[in-house]
């Protein structure tokens, strides 16, 4: 995915491709789409597809990073989307989660990995990396693969600091960032 609704890709020959489309959600639906081919194509999913719609901007998130993420799961029915079984897209809450603590299923935990704020990925998780062969009673059924499109809305990476100037700094672009705590972090319950 790249700016001004223009996706690249790499063929089997490692050639390189570029397309652009109409609008941002032709390129978004055309990489949906992709992602759902790779699932369909893959013998065996092992582990987790993923697919960036939108890249977002500034650092990407790192093990022990809190995220707040507005997202919606699907069944994966029949090669493709199923029904939606969790949504907050439309509420007035976002997820919050802190990336590692192990709070959310482990397809999260791997396919969230190098986000950025403002990003939006389409995530395709295996039964084992989601809820296995328990699933969630009444919304899940067991050994069920799960798609989620989940968009990260504020990000607080995990060693960020208030600055000698008041604005707030990361450990990761500084070298020599204050000690002094960030009063306005947000817990990651």
């Amino acid at each position: 995915v790249q700016p001004n609704n223009y996706s690249t890709f790499y063929d089997d020959q490692r050639q390189n491709w570029s397309i652009m489309f109409e609008s941002e959600k032709a390129a978004t639906d055309f990489s949906k789409q992709v992602c759902i081919a790779k699932c369909n194509s893959s013998p065996v999913l092992d582990s987790v597809l993923y697919q960036d719609l939108l890249l977002g901007e500034g650092q990407g998130v790192e093990g022990g990073d809190s995220l707040e993420v507005a997202y919606t799961g699907w069944l994966f029915q029949n090669n493709g989307l199923g029904q939606v079984f969790d949504s907050n897209v439309n509420k007035d809450k976002l997820l919050r989660l802190k990336l590692g603590s192990g709070k959310v299923i482990k397809g999260w935990e791997e396919g969230m990995m190098g986000m950025k704020k403002g990003g939006r990925r389409y995530l395709i998780i295996p039964p084992a990396w989601a809820y296995g062969t328990q699933g969630v009673a009444g919304r899940v059924p067991p050994d069920s693969t799960l798609v989620f499109e989940v968009e990260v809305k504020r990000v607080k990476l995990v060693k960020e600091c208030s600055g000698s100037d008041g604005q707030s700094v990361s450990s990761r672009d500084s070298p020599a960032p204050s000690p002094v705590p960030n009063s306005d972090g947000f817990s990651a319950d």
